[in-house]
């Protein structure tokens, strides 16, 4: 599969491949927000190559130099930017863990960007135990200790958070996680920490689609029903029994996204109106 990277204008990563109608697709937090190259380009792209035999995927990372101020609507806004100078229109759009939570901001900032959105292991605002594991981690990252803060991180990752099997996991892999965290990764935490979209969950105009599971260590069941509810147009698919990187990395992960973008009441835009299709806002059968 033929891949590029690049910048694009205003200095945001990219990773290019797949073909088909567009899809922009927003990464969960970095240690920074380098080009996706080597051994975690090849693994992004086999992930997602389901999805890339359909569309034509643009993995967009925030640009680096991130004002230490910034919001995620300063973050949202940068990526509005550039994708109307990339694209003629509204394009459909996949956010994963922080990145959910900036496609969230995107879709209610700027609706003439988001034509479709998927948010995966995502809310209108982290649990409190999510924030209180990010900002542990960000201490850690501040104080130099990469594996403490990589221990903190895997810790609530697992089925059954906190696992003190995945945080030795990620003690170990601290080096690689952490080692060299930029401070961009401290903004977008403290931002993430700042989210709240609640109450503006009803100006989201795009069709959505929200994936979790509901043993999620940075969120709970209660506010991923929540969100859905509050988002006019919006239906909600919950993975009994499996934590945040299990929904990630489930194997309905990929097909129920595609179903809801490409299946035959797949909902989309026509003049800024929501299709009556798509309306729902159920869980997903245990039997699933």
């Amino acid at each position: 599969m033929a891949r590029r990277t690049g910048t694009l204008l205003g200095g945001m990563p990219y990773l290019r491949f797949g073909t088909g109608s567009p899809l922009v697709a927003i990464p969960g937090l970095t240690q920074n927000f380098e080009p996706t190259v080597g051994v975690e380009r090849m693994l992004v792209t086999r992930m997602l190559a389901p999805v890339a035999a359909r569309h034509r995927v643009l993995r967009l990372t925030p640009r680096p130099g991130l004002d230490p101020n910034a919001s995620m609507a300063d973050i949202a806004r940068d990526y509005a930017d550039a994708l109307r100078l990339e694209f003629p229109g509204p394009i459909d759009v996949i956010g994963t863990s922080t990145g959910g939570s900036i496609a969230l901001q995107l879709a209610a900032d700027h609706p003439d960007v988001v034509q479709r959105l998927v948010v995966v292991c995502a809310a209108y605002t982290l649990g409190p135990n999510g924030k209180k594991v990010q900002r542990r981690v960000a201490e850690e990252v501040l104080a130099g200790r990469p594996r403490q803060a990589s221990r903190e991180m895997f810790s609530v990752l697992g089925d059954k958070p906190p696992s003190r099997l995945a945080a030795g996991m990620g003690w170990m892999l601290g080096p690689r996680t952490f080692g060299k965290a930029s401070p961009d990764l401290i903004t977008t935490i403290r931002a993430e920490d700042a989210f709240n979209l609640r109450d503006r969950l009803g100006e989201i105009e795009a069709p959505t689609l929200l994936i979790g599971g509901d043993r999620d260590g940075f969120y709970t069941p209660e506010l991923f029903r929540e969100t859905v509810a509050r988002i006019p147009n919006a239906r909600l698919i919950l993975y009994p029994g499996k934590g945040h990187m299990a929904a990630i990395s489930d194997p309905r992960l990929l097909p129920d996204i595609l179903e809801f973008l490409d299946g035959s009441d797949a909902g989309g835009r026509a003049g800024g109106a929501h299709s009556p299709s798509a309306r729902s806002a159920g869980t997903r059968p245990s039997t699933l």
